[in-house]
């Protein structure tokens, strides 16, 4: 205890690593922070058309999660070797990996886009057999697919741009389509200013619009300011055999990953759905207000993957190991600050959306759970997808995620909601009983130390 007090008070003493961590963590946070309020707006505007009209844009969107857990873990797995170019100062590796990165995620891209805008109904019927459900899921998913390609491309520059240091841009531009996207939603779904009222179709075209925006100026932005991300067609395209092993090597566990565990809670939702809309709406509105606290961490992992890549890439491992020791640290006084915190709103934020006592109670229920499971789940953020991921220890992130969701979290969703037919909030605690396991392998390898490697030299060496 003694020990752990010291360890604090030396970080809290490093001015250094502080201001490296908050001018990443804090606008990556903000970031996230502006999304997840445009999801909470977006489901307490649809939250007025009735709790099938949440349940169907909530399943609608499972489709989005899954697909952007795929880009992430494109750009999660190529940031990491961003970061450790840029640690190095190699800015023709950093664009080559831009441009790899930007192929794989946008053909991702197309594969959930085409059967979504051709098949909605099909692919609704995927998440629940409830017939409302998929009627107005299918008029949601249709238009709103269209804005995948973009977000990938979006996606994508913006992970590259923080592997280099830049941060604020993508934060402004964020800001500026999610008032896009708020204020199209507010005309579009209840028909203000002269416009159709056209509901979830409304809510579709408000969320298209604001996407196709947002990469636009993403693209203005990196081209126009000369980033070093931004390359010419032959310098983003290109590979030699050397490069694309590395690459590969790297990168292919975490988009394998990402992709694994989000159709792994994705399969969550299918049991869901099939508890009723009631069950989909708890647990719809729980995760949009647990998004509020979690974004916090995806800065301080964003952060954690970026300054350790960095100090890697630049050969100071011994530096990175005490930073990662430091991002622990940081990140327990900040669970205990979101805990509290996620306690104290619950219900007012509750209270806003027009939901019956029985839902109402049922996502209280769900964000005590959530609650309990903080420490084991903001632990699991930055050291899988911090620390870990950081020195390219991507198969064994790879192992952790997909081991959890699949051997503890899939079975336990499917026997609790659908074999024993627990409510929304019993289930869900039986479901998260994988971010205990995972912390508790994911720590072990943490002390392994085998994540501590220096990725830009390895290349040169080959």
């Amino acid at each position: 205890m003694i020990k752990a007090i010291s360890d604090t008070k030396e970080m809290l003493g490093d001015r250094v690593f502080l201001r490296k961590a908050v001018l990443i963590a804090l606008p990556v946070a903000l970031q996230g922070m502006l999304n997840t309020v445009v999801n909470l707006v977006d489901t307490m505007m649809i939250g007025q058309l009735g709790e099938t009209a949440i349940a169907a844009v909530g399943l609608a969107n499972k489709v989005f999660f899954v697909f952007t857990l795929l880009v992430f873990g494109v750009v999660s797995g190529s940031g990491v070797l961003a970061a450790q170019y840029w640690g190095n100062k190699d800015v023709k590796n950093i664009r080559k990996v831009t441009g790899l990165a930007l192929l794989i995620a946008f053909i991702g891209a197309l594969c959930f886009a085409i059967p979504s805008v051709l098949f909605p109904s099909a692919v609704m019927r995927i998440f629940t057999d409830s017939e409302s459900a998929v009627l107005s899921g299918a008029a949601y998913l249709a238009v709103a697919a269209l804005s995948y390609p973009f977000t990938a491309v979006t996606n994508t520059y913006v992970a590259m741009l923080r592997a280099v240091g830049q941060v604020k841009a993508p934060v402004m531009v964020s800001c500026m389509t999610i008032l896009v996207n708020i204020t199209l939603n507010y005309v579009l779904i209840f028909g203000h200013f002269g416009a159709p009222a056209m509901g979830v179709v409304g809510a579709a075209i408000a969320t298209l619009a604001a996407r196709v925006l947002e990469c636009l100026v993403v693209l203005a932005i990196t081209y126009g300011s000369r980033s070093p991300i931004a390359g010419r067609f032959r310098e983003l395209f290109g590979y030699s055999s050397a490069f694309i092993r590395q690459f590969l090597a790297t990168a292919s566990p975490v988009i394998a990953n990402e992709f694994m565990w989000g159709l792994g809670t994705t399969m969550y939702s299918l049991a869901y759905g099939r508890m009723g809309d009631n069950a989909v709406a708890a647990i719809t509105i729980a995760t949009t207000i647990q998004d509020i606290v979690v974004v916090l961490f995806q800065g301080l992992s964003a952060a954690t993957a970026v300054i350790l890549g960095n100090e890697m890439g630049a050969g100071k491992l011994k530096r990175a190991e005490k930073y990662a020791k430091n991002f622990f640290l940081l990140q327990f006084l900040v669970t205990v600050a979101g805990m509290a915190f996620c306690y104290a709103i619950r219900g007012n934020v509750i209270s806003l959306y027009s939901i019956s006592p029985q839902v109402a109670r049922d996502v209280n229920l769900c964000l005590i759970v959530f609650i309990l499971y903080m420490p084991f789940k903001m632990f699991n953020y930055v050291n899988i997808v911090g620390v870990l991921r950081s020195g390219g220890d991507t198969k064994v992130c790879l192992f952790i995620d997909t081991s959890g969701v699949w051997a503890i979290g899939v079975p336990m969703a499917f026997w609790g909601g659908l074999y024993l037919k627990q409510a929304i909030y019993v289930v869900y605690a039986m479901v998260m009983a994988e971010e205990a396991y995972k912390a508790v392998i994911g720590y072990v390898r943490y002390r392994q130390k085998k994540w501590l490697r220096n990725l830009a030299v390895e290349l040169e060496g080959n």
